[in-house]
């Protein structure tokens, strides 16, 4: 099997001869660019600065060199604009707050404060005012909250949907063009087409827009989704409809190149418990999931990809009814999270993409062999039966020790002989 008919055949549950691997192929599966950099410079490769594949949280491109050494399964196609607003392109230096020099796109401007903090903008637009900072030493961007004083009389669900819009043929040809090409790598193709995440946290502030209006707090939007939950769902029933009618679009010019498309990064739990009740997941989410799942598995033979953090086993059951194939991180560490209840108890219906090494604890702080054996473990938990794609549990965060990432990548190379 070639990588793309191992990771399907994985998917629908069939005998492989191996574990797929990922890293890379979303914003939820990479690796920290001080990793991506460390990697390059253990294997010996070119000594050259890493180009930044999402400004956000500063991930790093593993470009085919490393993805051949690795042994990554997959290839990924995003959309043209960062989560900050500016196309990934025309390509400069920037150095980070440790002096590593990396690639980011022509549209990353930035400035620092008198503290040593760094301040990014939406669209590279100076004037608009930042939207996002770095922390002095810091590795990755935090959002700036730029809510507007709320007039709850005037409340207007259009303002949150300023996002969210009728894909243009730009958009169209430019996704047509990396899909092609990406289908000719013998990897899975994982798309992230936007417009489906329905109250993802990481969204809601906008950091792409210079001046968002609605409900743009965190604490205030999660409120909302009790306070105010007729506001919230025509929000997510005109940005479903949108995103329906752009998937039409999409899948008519280029369906037949995508495996995988990511569909939703919201987050439902903690580290310990859940963000709202079951209840309140399947009166305000699950309805709008279903649909965007239920036109996809109509209209193509796309795997569905659901990222949520946290502890939610008891979402997991909610995710199937929903329609979605698979499940990511995979937080073994959060409370109700076993790997092994979840792959005995919903391992036949649904796969699970990561749960490898984790990566708040074993990973960064954990020795070799701790990491080693952890990996072997996890392996041999998710891998009966199909349904696995390794990968670690979220991204491999800045600083995590190279040595610790090779032995959880041998582990894997190991366990797959």
């Amino acid at each position: 099997m070639n990588s793309k008919e191992l990771i399907k055949n994985s998917l629908n549950h069939k005998p492989i001869d191996r574990i797929p691997v990922d890293f890379g192929a979303t914003a939820v599966t990479g690796m920290h660019v001080s990793c991506v950099a460390a990697l390059r410079k253990y294997f010996g490769l070119e000594d050259r600065p890493v180009k930044i594949s999402d400004p956000y949280q500063m991930l790093g491109e593993l470009d085919n060199e490393l993805k051949e050494i690795i042994g990554i399964d997959t290839v990924a196609v995003v959309p043209r604009n960062t989560m900050f607003g500016f196309p990934a392109e025309g390509w400069k230096e920037w150095r980070m707050p440790d002096g590593l020099v990396v690639m980011v796109p022509g549209g990353f401007r930035t400035t620092t404060d008198m503290h040593g903090d760094i301040y990014i903008y939406p669209g590279g637009d100076i004037e608009a005012g930042p939207s996002g900072k770095m922390p002095k030493a810091g590795y990755f961007f935090d959002t700036i909250i730029r809510q507007q004083p709320i007039n709850e009389s005037a409340l207007n669900p259009n303002d949150n949907l300023e996002e969210f819009t009728e894909i243009s043929e730009g958009e169209l040809d430019y996704f047509e063009r990396e899909l092609a090409a990406a289908s000719q790598s013998g990897k899975a193709v994982v798309a992230t087409f936007g417009g489906m995440a329905f109250g993802d946290i990481a969204l809601v502030p906008a950091p792409f827009l210079k001046q968002p209006k609605g409900i743009r707090d965190i604490s205030e939007w999660y409120m909302s989704t009790l306070m105010r939950p007729d506001y919230i769902h025509r929000v997510f029933e005109a940005q479903c409809e949108i995103a329906l009618r752009n998937l039409g679009k999409i899948n008519a010019r280029a369906g037949r190149y995508v495996d995988i498309v990511f569909i939703c990064g919201t987050d439902f739990g903690t580290q310990d418990s859940a963000f709202c009740s079951v209840g309140t997941f399947n009166d305000l989410y699950l309805p709008y999931y279903k649909k965007i799942n239920n036109w996809i598995h109509r209209n193509t033979e796309w795997k569905t990809f659901k990222h949520s953090c946290g502890a939610v086993w008891q979402f997991i059951g909610p995710f199937i009814e929903a329609g979605f194939d698979i499940l990511n991180p995979v937080q073994c560490s959060a409370a109700g999270m076993n790997p092994s209840h979840l792959k005995q108890t919903y391992g036949d219906r649904i796969s699970f993409w990561g749960g490898g090494a984790d990566t708040q604890g074993t990973l960064p702080f954990g020795s070799r062999q701790q990491v080693y054996d952890e990996t072997i473990h996890r392996c041999r938990i998710f891998s009966g039966n199909g349904g696995f794609v390794f990968n670690s549990v979220h991204n491999i965060q800045a600083k995590t020790p190279v040595e610790n990432i090779i032995a959880m990548i041998e582990a894997v190379k190991d366990f797959n002989v």
